[in-house]
């Protein structure tokens, strides 16, 4: 059996980098953005704003810092126990400035959130990754994006570095409340609306898939992606394929984590 490769889908060399924080910045209350730099950033690339790199953080009662080995083959153990890793997306990257951007949701239940609440300029982080990217199509007449706070720093990375100025854009990004809204400077024709989770537990609602059912989609081809807690997208998922949108080419529902699974594997949500 041959495998066609999607001639969208470019894959970079894989190798692990160990960075330092340059600066730490609690943008909203529940919101902590590292900016990472070092002489490892060089040859780094990210082109899509759903590039994720994987974060290795230092043992919690150590300290020690432990990065992946590959073997001959190019591949490393991903279950090698003295591992400590999240999957996150890159929120920016300026390699004038070799900076590497990302945000992290702050909470004490994993090993990313309680890290960078205690971060401080000059702690090393381990970065593996992209793997690769996936060239898109902005041939649509409008794009709909829905997120929770997991996958707002692609959101806000693609409003404001990589959609047209001149998009259509109707966003839905779900927060836990008012006081976790950023300033995003969106395309001209972008609507933005903010869903407040106001004491539910992340999660837990059907905030997203409420706001994507009720919104007046405009006219013409539209292209969708819809990111956040695995389970909640599962309808809003369907509900596309029911208003026409097609898959791979239409839209794009990625589970980036799922209530009571760690380091979820968003690949099985596909179907």
């Amino acid at each position: 059996m041959t495998t066609v490769r999607d001639p969208r889908v470019e894959f970079y060399p894989l190798r692990s980098r160990t960075l330092q924080a340059r600066t730490v910045e609690r943008i909203t209350p529940g919101m902590i953005r590292v900016v990472l730099t070092g002489d490892d950033l060089d040859g780094f690339r990210t082109d899509n704003f759903t590039d994720h790199v994987k974060l290795f953080f230092p043992n919690e009662e150590t300290g020690e810092l432990h990065l992946p080995q590959f073997n001959e083959d190019g591949r490393w153990n991903m279950r090698a126990p003295e591992l400590i890793y999240r999957d996150y997306t890159v929120r920016r990257y300026d390699a004038d400035a070799d900076e590497l951007t990302v945000d992290l949701v702050a909470h004490d239940h994993g090993p990313g959130g309680r890290w960078a609440v205690r971060a401080r300029p000059g702690d090393r982080l381990g970065v593996l990754g992209p793997r690769g990217t996936h060239h898109m199509d902005y041939d649509f007449d409008y794009f709909v994006i829905g997120a929770d706070e997991t996958a707002l720093p692609a959101a806000a990375r693609w409003l404001e570095q990589e959609l047209p100025r001149d998009a259509r854009v109707l966003a839905f990004l779900e927060v836990a409340d008012a006081g976790e809204e950023q300033d995003l400077d969106v395309p001209a024709g972008a609507t933005v609306a903010w869903l407040h989770r106001d004491g539910a537990a992340p999660g837990s609602t059907d905030l997203l898939e409420r706001a994507i059912r009720g919104a007046e989609l405009p006219e013409g081809r539209g292209f969708a992606w819809c990111a956040g807690e695995a389970t909640t997208l599962k309808p809003i998922r369907r509900y596309l394929k029911e208003r026409g949108f097609e898959r791979g080419t239409g839209f794009d529902v990625d589970g980036y984590w799922r209530r009571g699974t760690s380091n979820h594997d968003h690949h099985e949500d596909e179907e």
